[in-house]
């Protein structure tokens, strides 16, 4: 590949990394995974109260992370990128997963 190639996917690689660094979008990312959700389910099920929410939710949805979908007077989110749907399933098999022998 040639220099410029590779200096474009790493810095995409590291604006998709500073997203995924901040623990509240990490956990509504989490969320999303298998099904979309509402912002109160969201709220719910992450303790992430409002103002932040909505904030770290303009946060993923402005780096294309999240996608909206309008039903009514309800907004659903989803995972918008294979990428971090990638990297959530990697980090999930790594701190999620409950290890055979935990605690041993």
């Amino acid at each position: 590949m040639e220099l410029e190639l590779l200096r474009r996917h790493a810095d995409e690689a590291a604006a998709l990394l500073k997203s995924l660094g901040n623990a509240d979008r990490l956990l509504l990312l989490c969320q999303l995974v298998e099904v979309e959700r509402t912002v109160s389910e969201l709220e719910e099920l992450t303790g992430i109260r409002q103002p932040s929410l909505s904030q770290q939710l303009g946060v993923l949805r402005n780096e294309g992370l999240v996608a909206t979908r309008r039903d009514g007077k309800w907004i659903y989110y989803r995972i918008a990128s294979d990428e971090a749907l990638a990297l959530l399933a990697t980090l999930h098999a790594l701190f999620c997963a409950a290890p055979a022998a935990e605690g041993a």
